[in-house]
């Protein structure tokens, strides 16, 4: 959507065989609306209709310039795809035009996005000859670099290898390797005539509010409370004799999204056995240890379950030595 020159093409293709433009997506919808207001692009208003309008207009009469390329699970064309959209369901009589390349990272989401449109009907054409990349080559890179002649360099946009590689490139036309900084997100800089240097480091990313009370809370809770709701929870309580190394009792085992109800009991069952084997198999001075000990458990306890189930819950066992 931030390729204006590439959305003004396919627009004027649609004018040119007489189809009505539907403009959808937020982002695609500002940045033509702020091109049109600076005469960075001309069309008559006329040649566009809204998203409510594309259902009672013949196929062949209309164009969707929409967001989406990349498989954003929000983007207008997944949600297209999946049949959530409001007002525009894939037919097999559609074409869906890609203009983009995967950017590294997005090829699932962009495969199972594909999946969806073909299974609605929709042929899809995103060929080498459909798509020309927006991105300088190398030798277009070191074209601006000599024209520029910068006493600093500072590459961004990519993942690190693509910077570091710009950082090769400037170094080829002649910047000085002290000249290069690559940054990371997060860090600041400081650039004055004679110097460009990293100062400090700020925090990025996500920012997790609990929705009860509005607080900030740390990444290590939403991570259990996702690990929670994926896989379950296991709570083990037992009873270790000090002097023979056996439960004292049986084990009191609590499960969460683990199995179902009526399997509880065989599941207890099977964990008693599990602490058992542990017990009589445990490392000699073991015993004595009990954070040690529950650490232990933890493990083969979830390797058992994965091996059964495919899942690691979340293991919480405590052991009490008496």
């Amino acid at each position: 959507s931030s390729n204006i020159h590439r959305v003004y093409q396919a627009i004027q293709y649609g004018i040119k065989y007489g189809r009505k433009v539907c403009v959808i997506g937020r982002s695609m919808e500002r940045n033509i609306e702020v091109a049109l207001q600076y005469d960075y692009i001309r069309f008559p208003k006329s040649i566009f209709i809204d998203a409510d309008e594309v259902s009672r207009m013949s196929d062949k009469d209309v164009l969707i310039v929409t967001t989406g390329s990349q498989g954003e699970a929000n983007s207008a064309l997944f949600r297209m795809s999946i049949g959530e959209h409001r007002h525009v369901k894939i037919k097999p009589t559609d074409l869906i035009v890609l203009s983009s390349r995967a950017i590294p990272g997005n090829e699932a989401s962009i495969s199972q996005m594909l999946n969806h449109l073909q299974k609605g009907g929709a042929k899809v054409a995103m060929d080498k000859d459909i798509h020309v990349s927006g991105h300088a080559s190398m030798e277009e890179q070191k074209l601006m670099l000599r024209l520029v002649n910068p006493k600093f360099f500072l590459p961004v946009h990519g993942e690190y290898n693509h910077v570091m590689k710009h950082k090769e490139t400037g170094m080829l036309c002649g910047i000085p390797e002290r000249n290069i900084l690559l940054m990371t997100d997060g860090e600041q800089i400081e650039v004055a005539p004679k110097y460009m240097r990293k100062v400090k480091t700020v925090k990025t990313g996500k920012t997790y509010i609990d929705n009860q009370n509005n607080y900030e809370i740390e990444d290590d809770i939403v991570l259990d409370r996702q690990k929670l709701a994926t896989d379950g929870i296991v709570m083990i309580v037992a009873q270790v004799s000090e002097q023979t190394g056996k439960m004292m009792d049986k084990p009191k085992v609590t499960t969460f999204g683990i199995v179902a109800d009526k399997r509880d009991k065989a599941f207890a069952k099977e964990m008693e056995e599990i602490i058992e084997n542990f017990l009589i198999n445990m490392k000699p001075g073991l015993i004595g240890n009990p954070k040690t000990l529950e650490g232990d458990l933890r493990q083969v306890v979830r390797k058992h379950i994965y091996r059964k189930m495919k899942k690691y819950p979340l293991i919480v066992p405590h052991i009490f030595i008496h």
